[in-house]
């Protein structure tokens, strides 16, 4: 009873987090600044170490990954001086390198502890070195991620030997040396109003935030954390039934009832039949458990997990071996294992007692291996490279599916004389098996390809080989295509019409994706939709059109963002205000950014629903405000925030902060709704919350809020 009221607690808890996010602040963390070495002369090389520690259950990005994924990369602005050089680049240590399939890339991540090291060179006495660090860091539980800043100093290295002394120490630097950052740099056109002054007003609006605020862009990656026990017990299922189609291949369905009929016939009683019976099945569990339990000190360790998952060698090489495996189940050629071995374990199989019984379920182990070892291989592969637990119980659920059925009929003999006689339909299962083996051996090609970005398997690319694989496979069932293993198939059984039909079914639900269906049920194992060429809801209009009328005018930046759905708005603050004056709405602010899941998430599922759709079209003035853009502005739009002193250039840092001074919040999604005229928040903002009701309602309060205005 009390496991149970903490898990209630810690699932209310859980359901709550997202409205606790935006409620505060998140406190910055942190950093230690060291040296390699404190004694140093000039032309010396010594290494700058910068570490923060990550608190339980939260992750940071690092900086060895491309900024194209999503997430935001960590990035060090070194003030220049000429007391000293860099030599590189800023290099993490003890980074995890794993694919992420939210974001559809390799990503770079520390949990525990973060270190980079920057290598300088010497080059006057008195070195004072100054860094701007930008980072992110996400909970593993809530999916909450924050943006920091921090300035860092690096002071007390002493320079030594007589060209030292003769120098004179370098002026400290102003900070209108600092180099600014230049990636994702576009120009873009200013315009007339004045960000400045809005965020002014703003200012004079609201107290201004606590000292440790930051920028928070949501994020939920469930990969980071190891996967979670829904996953671990999917695996498991998944496991334990190719356990049991491994039943009905050529290689184990003939041994069963020989095995059976063996232990009935060598017992003198029931219960010593049914001790070595269930011996039979405990040794068939710890073979494959011990298969298991090598590969999962074989996988043990993120960076090995994290390298297998996303690097191209491993994912070409496991392409390559299911191919084969596929090849094997269609009748190619046959995967054995040496006879001397095989016939050496069954010799001793006939030593008495239990021991005897062990080598019996190995000798089925190995006999067996021309069917199972496809399936035993493609688990392997699914569980090595994640922790050291998955492959052990995923190996143990596999020889539990097999075991099952050999320690059951030995229970229970009668039923032997249930069972379809063998025949052509257990190559048939092989067969099936091979054209699921082939269609699977593409997801693997799949990941390089998008981490990679080499565009071989374009979504529809992708999913056309599926369709074609699963049409040749509907084909096969119905005997239209003959296999060289495969018996005359006289007329067509009701099982066999039945999976043709599934399997058509199948072919025809994936066509659509083709144009742009979403196939939401298959998110998990296709390519991007971004990576489709051709997306015919998106050039008709779909379900989503765009008003027919679009009076906005000239949109500013909407080359550089849009909103989902084909929804007309506003990128920029002061354009918007403007537009809901002129049309007497109120004005719907998204707080959101380019690596926010949780963002998305709240578009797909909450924002495509016809009652939220028709409010945010007829009744609101909508504005997306993305706080992690790079896009650096014109000059004569920058300046300082009053909130933390720093100049703020680009198109995020003003969103971001216009966020935290004008709304003392730091999480994306957030979704305020004020009123133009006065720019005062008609309803307490919402946030993250994928109930479609509460967000229509949501957005009703806060038309008749204004409507009384």
């Amino acid at each position: 009873m009390l496991h149970f009221k903490n898990s209630l607690v810690l699932a209310i808890l859980i359901g709550l987090s997202p409205f606790f996010a935006w409620a505060q602040l998140q406190q910055k963390p942190v950093w230690e600044t060291k040296t390699s070495k404190t004694e140093v002369k000039v032309g010396d090389e010594i290494e700058l170490i910068m570490s923060t520690k990550i608190q339980k259950d939260w992750y940071m990005y690092s900086n060895d990954f491309s900024e194209d994924v999503g997430p935001v990369v960590a990035h060090f602005e070194f003030t220049k001086n000429p007391s000293y050089q860099l030599v590189g680049k800023v290099k993490p240590i003890g980074s995890h390198k794993h694919f992420d399939d939210v974001f559809g890339g390799e990503v770079s991540t520390f949990e525990g502890k973060a270190e980079f090291r920057q290598k300088i060179k010497i080059l006057q006495a008195n070195p004072i070195i100054k860094v701007f660090i930008e980072y992110q860091e996400c909970s593993q539980v809530t999916g909450m991620c924050v943006l920091f800043e921090n300035d860092l100093i690096f002071k007390n290295i002493k320079v030594s030997g007589a060209l030292a002394e003769s120098l004179k120490p370098s002026p400290e630097p102003t900070e209108s040396q600092a180099t600014p950052r230049k990636d994702h740099v576009q120009t873009t056109s200013p315009d007339t109003s004045s960000k400045q002054t809005t965020i002014e007003t703003a200012n004079n609006a609201v107290p201004n935030a606590s000292e440790n605020g930051s920028v928070q862009t949501e994020i939920k990656t469930s990969s980071v954390s190891g996967g979670n026990e829904s996953s671990l017990w999917g695996f498991l299922i998944f496991a334990f039934l190719g356990g049991l189609i491994a039943v009905v291949t050529p290689c184990v369905f003939p041994m069963l009832p020989m095995t059976v009929t063996f232990f009935t016939k060598r017992s003198e009683t029931r219960s010593l039949a049914l001790q070595r019976a269930f011996t039979f099945g405990l040794s068939i569990v710890g073979i494959y458990a011990s298969l298991g339990l090598v590969f999962a000190f074989f996988g043990l360790g993120a960076d090995f997990g994290n390298w297998l998952s996303t690097h191209w060698v491993p994912n070409i090489l496991f392409f390559i071996i299911f191919v084969v495996f596929a090849s094997s189940f269609l009748g190619m050629f046959e995967i054995t294992l040496p006879h001397r071995f095989v016939n050496s374990v069954d010799s001793k199989s006939s030593m008495g007692n239990f021991m005897g019984i062990f080598f019996m379920a190995f000798t089925l182990v190995l006999v067996s291996f021309s069917c199972t070892g496809p399936i035993v291989g493609s688990l392997l592969i699914e569980a090595v490279g994640g922790n050291f637990v998955k492959p052990l119980l995923g190996m143990a659920a596999f020889g539990a599916g097999l075991a099952a059925p050999f320690t059951l009929f030995a229970i229970f003999p009668s039923w032997i004389q249930n069972l379809p006689k063998s025949g052509g339909w257990l190559n048939s299962v092989k067969v099936v098996l091979g054209f699921l083996e082939l269609a699977f051996a593409f997801k693997f090609l799949s990941i390089p390809d998008q981490t990679y970005h080499w565009g071989l398997l374009d979504r529809e690319v992708y999913i056309a080989i599926w369709i074609s694989i699963f049409f040749l496979m509907g084909l096969y069932l119905l005997g239209k295509i003959k296999f060289s293993h495969d018996s005359d198939l006289p007329y067509l059984g009701v099982p066999r019409l039945i999976m043709a039909v599934a399997t058509f079914t199948f072919v025809l639900y994936l066509i659509p994706g083709l144009f742009g269906a979403p196939l939401k049920a298959l998110s998990g194992y296709l390519p991007p939709q971004e990576s489709l060429d051709f997306d015919l809801s998106k050039s008709r209009g779909g379900s989503n059109q765009r008003d027919a009328k679009n009076d906005l005018g000239e949109v500013r930046f909407n080359n550089l963002f849009h909103l989902p759905h084909e929804l007309n708005g506003f990128f920029d603050y002061n354009q918007a205000l403007a537009y809901a004056k002129k049309v007497n709405k109120p004005v719907f602010i998204d707080f959101t950014g380019h690596g926010c899941v949780n963002c998305r998430e709240m578009e797909a599922n909450v924002w495509s629903d016809p009652e939220v759709l028709k409010r945010l079209r007829n009744d609101y003035v909508v504005l997306a405000l993305y706080v992690d853009d790079k896009t650096e502005l014109p000059e004569n739009e920058w300046y300082t925030s009053s909130y933390d002193q720093r100049e703020k250039k680009t198109i995020g840092k003003q969103n971001a902060d216009l966020q935290i001074s004008r709304f003392n919040a730091n999480a994306q999604p957030y979704y305020v709704l004020i009123d133009a005229k006065t720019e005062k928040v008609l309803v307490e903002p919402s946030a993250y919350n994928l109930n479609i009701q509460n967000f229509v309602g949501f957005l009703e309060a806060g038309k008749t809020a204004f409507s009384q205005k």
